[in-house]
């Protein structure tokens, strides 16, 4: 092959490959440091960006945009000498690349070194359960520390986040158990809350309901004693309008008296002594000679059989109070002796009824 060839391809090769490092693309949000014979000379923004080959050196892109890094968690002692492991999570982002690259070698380890210092300052003055109700004043504790010695970085942090708190085994185990008490305690209270109210709305209820039956029961015997007065009142009333005479006081106790026999209990009954007299009224109501009248002339034979009838019934009536008088005695019924005869207690029947068979 031919030398000049040879040499004329190399030249080809090389005038490309000069050209291409000459040229240099920069994505958005992304930023690259330039240095020339050493020494920064500029910054390259995101597009097209030519260079000095083999003179400008240009550095790897650095990351505008903002950034999460979480931290593995680390061990902090509190101020009541208990070791909690603490992962936290870092919001930053870079605003001068020239500072990011040469303020600090490594600005994520310097950022995660800073953060677990500054934890521990922060929660080395609390107690655990301060520790774990305090989050937000830690949180803001963190990011005022960091933005302010970050801010010579090129780097701001936009935020701090406590991911975890975690207490040892032990602590946890005792949280549980008061968490539990806790919960027991407020339980119960409500239970108890709920029975009392309970009671008193039963009792509210019954004292209402004892209320209205206690108001319908005298409203109910108001009207019952009404009832009956206006009854009595209306009995009373037509007593005396009908003006009753002793013969029908008399004949009603007729009528009462089969009534004090009945009943299969009564081995014996007893007559009041109202009865006498009220026999006496009926007898002398049936034998009191009636005014004359065409009728009871007429009738003469009808009335005698009906006197004779009427002294039956007063001969069985007597007997039955005379056996009722003698089942009342101690020692039996009376014996009466041979021709003498056992005195009524109806003389004025008896009497009525000798001159009836005269």
């Amino acid at each position: 092959m031919d030398p000049l060839l040879l040499v004329g391809l190399f030249v080809i090769l090389f005038a490309v490959f000069t050209v291409l490092k000459a040229v240099r693309i920069v994505p958005q949000a992304r930023a690259r440091n330039v240095e020339r014979l050493g020494r920064y000379h500029r910054t390259l923004k995101p597009g097209l960006n030519f260079v000095i080959p083999y003179i400008d050196r240009v550095y790897p892109m650095i990351d505008l945009r903002e950034q999460v890094v979480s931290f593995r968690p680390q061990p902090v002692i509190t101020e009541d000498n208990l070791v909690v492991e603490i992962d936290t999570v870092l919001y930053f982002q870079v605003t001068d690349p020239r500072a990011a690259a040469y303020e600090i070698a490594n600005y994520i380890q310097a950022v995660e070194q800073l953060t677990v210092t500054t934890l521990r300052n922060v929660v080395g003055s609390m107690d655990l359960e301060k520790t774990l109700t305090s989050r937000d004043t830690i949180n803001s504790q963190l990011r005022g520390v960091l933005d302010e010695a970050t801010g010579k970085w090129g780097i701001r942090v936009n935020r701090v986040e406590i991911k975890a708190i975690d207490p040892p085994k032990t602590i946890k185990d005792a949280m549980e158990k008061q968490m539990r008490a806790e919960r027991d305690k407020r339980a119960a209270i409500l239970t108890a809350e709920g029975q009392r109210q309970s009671q008193i709305l039963t009792a509210e209820g019954e004292k209402q309901s004892r209320i209205l039956r206690a108001e319908g029961a005298r409203s109910a015997a108001i009207l019952e004693a009404e009832g009956q007065s206006r009854a009595i009142d209306q009995v009373f009333q037509a007593v005396h309008r009908n003006d009753p005479d002793p013969k029908l006081l008399a004949y009603q106790y007729l009528q009462v008296l089969p009534q004090l026999a009945q009943g299969e209990g009564n081995t014996f009954w007893v007559i009041p002594s109202e009865v006498t007299s009220a026999l006496q009224g009926v007898s002398k109501a049936f034998t009191e000679a009636l005014p004359p009248s065409t009728a009871t002339r007429e009738n003469v034979p009808e009335a005698s059989e009906m006197d004779e009838e009427i002294a039956k019934a007063t001969e069985a009536a007597a007997e039955a109070v005379a056996d009722a008088q003698s089942a009342e005695r101690p020692n039996g019924p009376r014996q009466l002796t041979e021709g003498a005869r056992e005195p009524s207690p109806f003389p004025d029947l008896d009497k009525q009824r000798d001159e009836a068979e005269r």
